[in-house]
């Protein structure tokens, strides 16, 4: 017994590692909260730091079905979307009311009724949903996002039909100094919510149900062999997930001051599934990164070219096929790799990948700009660095086919030559 027990706890980590990988990122992501409005950002650009915080949560909160529980779910928006709208007519409600609970009620609260409109509606939706799991549950979600997109349209008292429903942030009393009428102050209420919730979800993997629930993901029969319930766990981080989300609706419903059926539709439900995955599933910071990277790319990306949304699709299939850890995968990978002996081998693997990569991608930004200019422009001709390249000439096609092919050959050089290492 005394053996057994020496052993484990050689095998635990010490507390220095356990303060490098649980303390410090979040001491750091709290800094970089605060010091980012000393740079003074535009108003541009403190509108997309709001919607990464936003996005950030919702993305954790998504992955906690499917990263951490193994349930793929075409409907997490439901419960962003049904927080929001509680919160927004909560918003309505302030406003007129005279003194009282409502007239004395902080818009700073916001998230926390958005956290329990979205817990009360996983659990109404979760109770039957989470009796299946895999393809029946992923279909099951997929109907609640269509019915429950249905539902908005046709009741316009509750969620005020095409147009949505608006409300007023700097309605009721200041809290803290904050009216959050200007930007710069909403951003310090995104900026709290935000860590807030990160760490929340964090604390949450830590617990024994955040536990359970990757034993579920991985092996429910022996869960069930041990003597918990699977259907149970899921049904509980269920519940969990809906109310994080709702949370980031509430966020948002003070971000944006309207609320419409869009917000519950399979638009923000593929788009929150794609940043969680391309960001990588099996980190618990890859949904972060996937949510910075995709809001990001969605509003700044436009600007440039009209084929952002292929861009982004071509990403998660390229992300789905040969890169499943994603974004995290591919900085933590880095990391270890610097630190290992082999770094020099490694360091030289990484750069043929990286030329291939970027030869491919050459390809493909001419195939794709090309024909878009050609369909989309009505014969407008793509012009980059000056160079014209219609999409008629064989100058076109050499400068589109021939990176590309090298692009492939080099990373099927780089991938032989690792199968047989």
């Amino acid at each position: 017994m005394t053996d057994m027990t020496t052993n484990s706890a050689a095998l635990a980590p010490s507390s220095g590692e356990k303060f490098r990988e649980r303390v410090l990122p979040f001491i750091l992501f709290g800094l970089v909260l605060i010091v980012i409005p000393f740079f003074g950002p535009s108003r541009t650009t403190m509108t997309l730091l709001n919607h990464i915080g936003i996005n950030i949560v919702f993305a954790l909160s998504f992955n906690m079905l499917l990263g951490r529980a193994g349930l793929l779910t075409f409907g997490h928006a439901v419960y962003l979307g049904l927080g929001g709208y509680f919160c927004v007519h909560i918003l309505n409600w302030i406003d007129a009311a005279d003194g009282g609970f409502w007239g004395n009620l902080p818009v700073f609260s916001m998230p926390v009724f958005g956290f329990a409109m979205g817990a009360l509606a996983g659990a109404v939706i979760g109770w039957p949903s989470c009796r299946r799991a895999g393809t029946a549950f992923a279909m099951i979600s997929l109907g609640v996002a269509e019915l429950m997109a249905a539902f908005a349209y046709m009741f316009d008292s509750l969620f005020g039909g095409e147009m949505g429903i608006s409300g007023d942030r700097m309605a009721g009393p200041e809290f803290l100094g904050l009216s959050l009428g200007p930007l710069e102050e909403v951003y310090w209420f995104i900026a709290f919510w935000t860590f807030l919730g990160v760490v929340a979800m964090y604390m949450f993997t830590r617990t024994p149900l955040g536990k359970l629930s990757e034993a579920t993901r991985d092996n429910p029969e022996r869960v069930q062999f041990i003597g918990y319930n699977p259907t149970r766990v899921r049904y509980l981080v269920f519940i969990f997930a809906g109310a994080f989300a709702g949370m980031a609706g509430g966020m948002s419903a003070v971000q944006d001051e309207i609320f419409t059926p869009e917000s519950l539709s399979l638009l923000p439900s593929g788009a929150i599934l794609i940043a969680a995955y391309v960001g990588g599933i099996r980190y618990f910071s890859g949904p972060i990164m996937g949510a910075i990277v995709m809001t990001y790319m969605g509003s700044n990306l436009s600007d440039y070219t009209a084929g952002w949304l292929l861009y982004l699709g071509i990403m998660f299939i390229c992300v789905v096929m040969f890169l499943p850890d994603g974004i995290a995968g591919i900085v933590f990978g880095f990391w270890r790799g610097i630190r290992s002996p082999d770094r020099g081998h490694l360091m030289g693997k990484w750069a043929q990948q990286l030329a291939g990569v970027f030869l491919l991608a050459i390809g493909i930004i001419v195939f794709v700009e090309v024909a878009f200019r050609w369909s989309e422009g009505y014969g407008e001709v793509w012009e980059p660095f000056g160079i014209a390249l219609p999409h008629d000439a064989i100058l076109t096609w050499i400068i589109g086919i021939i990176p590309f092919v090298a692009g492939v050959a080099v990373l099927r050089h780089v991938t032989r030559k690792q199968e047989e290492v």
